[in-house]
């Protein structure tokens, strides 16, 4: 994957953050975007050999558009500023989420604020098992790559039906359930970096398997 190329194409498109340049440097935009899918192609092959309950996810499966949703964000440019997909994307299950920007690279993965029904199963599992979810996210290699749960908002109270004594409380006042690990220029550019990506893939995995089982209650 020549990301040199993608950062220059995106340092490019950011400039000119307009429908007119974009179509005159379309087939620069498509060569881009179609070596990140064969990348992706790689890792998701890769994944499919050494995690046996790997949701099978192509890249172009996986990838994400490039375009900004202006219906429900008018305000926000018409193009984003990375390149983002999500591997081992079972339905409605916590992806793998690779993002490579100008501001932000970062491998990430859980759910962002889930609609209430998967959020509810997620605060029903915490309540059944919530000490093993203690235990994943405690434990020294998971700090050291993620530190704490992605920054969101939480509920001032205890969610409805859980005692503001719950041994558990200040996790079931999350309304995400995320971690990300931030990843520098450099890094994506090191020629090691899809040793690292798996490294970080493998240490989140029990924190999604354990979402993805209280989602799916």
């Amino acid at each position: 994957m020549d990301f040199k190329n993608l950062f220059h194409f995106l340092e490019q498109l950011q400039q000119n953050n307009h429908k007119e340049w974009m179509d005159a440097n379309r087939k620069w935009y498509q060569e881009v975007r179609q070596d990140f899918v064969l990348w992706l192609d790689g890792l998701d092959a890769e994944l499919m050999a050494k995690d046996d309950e790997y949701y099978p996810t192509p890249g172009k499966k996986g990838v994400n558009r490039i375009n900004n949703n202006l219906m429900f964000h008018p305000n926000k440019p018409v193009y984003k500023d990375h390149f983002g997909a999500g591997l081992d994307k079972a339905p409605r299950s916590a992806d793998f989420y690779i993002h490579i920007g100008l501001n932000e690279c970062m491998l990430a993965g859980g759910f962002w604020r889930p609609d209430p029904k998967t959020l509810r199963n997620i605060r029903d599992g915490i309540d059944y098992n919530g000490q093993e979810l203690v235990k994943i996210i405690n434990k020294r290699s998971f700090k050291n790559t993620f530190g704490e749960l992605y920054k969101d908002e939480k509920l001032s109270n205890a969610p409805k039906g859980f005692s503001a004594d719950h041994p558990h409380i200040e996790l079931l006042k999350n309304k995400s359930f995320a971690v990300a690990k931030e990843i520098s220029r450099e890094a994506v550019l090191h020629p090691d970096f899809d040793t690292q990506l798996l490294e970080v893939y493998f240490e989140m995995l029990p924190f999604r398997r354990y979402l993805n089982e209280a989602a799916m209650l």
